[in-house]
């Protein structure tokens, strides 16, 4: 048996159980690690409140990292022992042990937290932005552009040599520059802001914070099929926008191809703020009610 974070009604954090379950196996393809890290999204405290799955109980994670303690039939990339860090298909890897459906080997030089808080913000960013196009010389607008996915897309962005403008409250602005954005505040406004600075507007336009300004970002970018939301679902179906969910088809491939930008410089993971396995209720009070800047990980072991 392994401990594993699990609730059995919807409500407030309070629902959040620390409970033994039985420990899971590896299909064909698949890992199991010793969980170290796991990450927690916004999306988990969407499951808790009862606005994505109707199912009860439940059980909690996407993303994890740790040391593979078994692997499932013809697994050959890695081997027991290693560090690893990816996705959970199952929505459990807030626990003592985790069956990860996508992963790679965790950066030389990052430690679990830092690694757990990579997968789900890289691959959301990756497959907006494929699913945009972005490249080489594009302008792009991201809404957002300081939690743990926006930037994450500024980075992958400039990494594809895209221009990025990005919005963050103030004491983000140099935050941003860090990691290679031109950042505008966001409100009333934006949009003189951002044409202050592109004056025909841009050719993409990314939002991660879901804060209704897609009209604004189709304005800019000139039409709604040039925008993408990963936040707003009803403004996504009003204006008729592309909202990007992982039911589209996951940007696995993310998780693969980040320790080369993060070894050579040119990505920095996220601040991590992190919470014992045992305080999974207060990392999600911390995450609904305070803006964090980085990310919020569970510290297993």
């Amino acid at each position: 048996m392994m401990q594993a974070v699990r609730f059995s009604k919807f409500g407030d954090p309070e629902v959040l159980e620390i409970v033994d379950l039985p420990d899971p196996h590896p299909a064909p393809g698949q890992v199991r690690i010793a969980v170290r890290a796991a990450g927690v999204n916004p999306s988990d405290w969407k499951k808790r409140r009862g606005l994505m799955d109707p199912e009860l109980p439940q059980t909690m994670g996407y993303e994890a990292a740790g040391v593979v303690d078994e692997v499932g039939e013809g697994v050959t990339d890695v081997a027991v022992g290693d560090r690893v860090f990816g996705l959970s298909a199952s929505g459990a890897a807030q626990a003592e042990l985790a069956v990860l459906s996508y992963y790679a080997p965790i950066p030389a030089s990052l430690d679990f937290p830092a690694a757990a808080a990579l997968p789900a913000a890289i691959e959301t960013a990756t497959r907006a932005l494929d699913q945009l196009g972005v490249e080489d010389g594009h302008t792009l607008l991201i809404n957002g552009a300081s939690g743990s996915v926006g930037s994450a897309a500024v980075q992958l962005a400039a990494a594809r040599g895209a221009r990025v403008i990005g919005t963050a409250s103030p004491g983000n602005h140099d935050y941003l520059r860090s990691l290679g954005a031109e950042p505008v505040a966001y409100g009333e406004g934006l949009a003189a802001r951002v044409r202050a600075l592109a004056p025909s507007g841009v050719d993409v336009a990314l939002d991660v914070a879901g804060s209704g300004v897609l009209p604004v970002l189709i304005d800019l970018a000139v039409g709604a099929g040039h925008v993408i939301t990963v936040a707003d679902f009803g403004g996504a179906q009003e204006h008729g926008v592309r909202f990007s969910s992982g039911d589209s088809g996951r940007a696995v491939y993310a998780l693969g191809q980040i320790g080369e930008l993060i070894e050579s410089g040119r990505f920095s993971p996220p601040v991590t703020r992190t919470f014992p396995l045992a305080e999974v209720a207060e990392a999600h009070r911390a995450g609904e009610h305070g803006h964090v800047r980085g990310k919020l990980v569970l510290l297993v072991r």
